[in-house]
């Protein structure tokens, strides 16, 4: 029982790696022994982010862009060229798009479901191999797929594209859940709520302390917060979890409140 968290030696790779939810992921895991590669669109932030949490232990960056098919198929080749399995899959890689109705864009409705829906899944596709080199009955391999609270509640923000995707989004754990069980590897979704980033950080100046107001506990998601909870998901605590959402989220679901 003393160690059900321990994530020491093994394999992960976090998209989106190198800010927000995925960073604070990432760093979850470095802390506590997990060789994580990240990778992000912009080559400058994701190698600036793995140096940093370098510091805390095994951090290495491989930027790709997860928006086109080709782009993930070279973020699969290079984790296959370095590594003979992975451990733990975190598809939080994520995109959102704002306009009113009247004039909401076909590419901007294309753009979030390319890389909310359709990336993690054929990124998982690709990286089947590898996971299912790690997967044990006792220690299955894990996909961590990042939903959102806008993909359960509907929000009020003209983000038309976004709540859907994420709606798919845990719709595709579910399924993935039930097609890889067989295959020893788990698959659940997180769907935080308010957390600091920099896809909030227009509405955090704009609403922040309202939403700080419509969140149960009364306080924005920390760091620690979006950790813990795949920490728990990825080591033997959550070894018997499988097609789970999560909401990490200070209980707006749970009150059925919307931003």
């Amino acid at each position: 029982m003393q160690n059900l968290f321990d994530l020491s030696g093994k394999i992960a790779l976090v998209t989106g790696g190198s800010r927000g939810i995925g960073e604070m992921i990432a760093e979850g895991l470095v802390a506590n022994g997990v060789k994580t590669y990240i990778s992000a669109r912009k080559a400058d932030a994701c190698d600036a982010t793995a140096e940093r949490l370098s510091g805390q232990g095994e951090c290495l960056s491989i930027p790709a862009d997860l928006s086109t098919t080709g782009g993930v198929t070279t973020l699969a080749d290079a984790i296959e060229a370095r590594e003979s399995r992975l451990d733990i899959l975190v598809n939080n890689a994520g995109a959102t798009w704002g306009a009113s109705i009247d004039e909401f864009p076909e590419s901007g409705w294309d753009k979030v479901m390319d890389v909310n829906v359709k990336g993690p899944f054929f990124l998982t596709q690709a990286l089947l191999p590898l996971l299912e080199a790690s997967a044990t009955p006792e220690d299955p391999a894990r996909i961590i797929n990042v939903g959102s609270i806008d993909g359960i509640n509907v929000n009020k923000l003209g983000t038309y594209s976004y709540g859907p995707s994420k709606a798919a989004v845990h719709h595709l754990t579910r399924t993935l859940a039930s097609h890889l069980a067989d295959r020893n590897i788990t698959a659940n979704a997180i769907a935080p709520g308010p957390f600091p980033s920099k896809m909030t950080a227009g509405i955090a100046q704009a609403m922040g302390e309202q939403i700080r107001e419509n969140v149960p506990l009364k306080r924005w998601g920390e760091p620690e917060d979006m950790a813990g909870v795949a920490i728990y998901l990825a080591s033997r605590a959550g070894a018997y979890v499988s097609g789970a959402i999560i909401p990490v989220d200070g209980g707006i679901v749970a009150s059925s409140r919307t931003l």
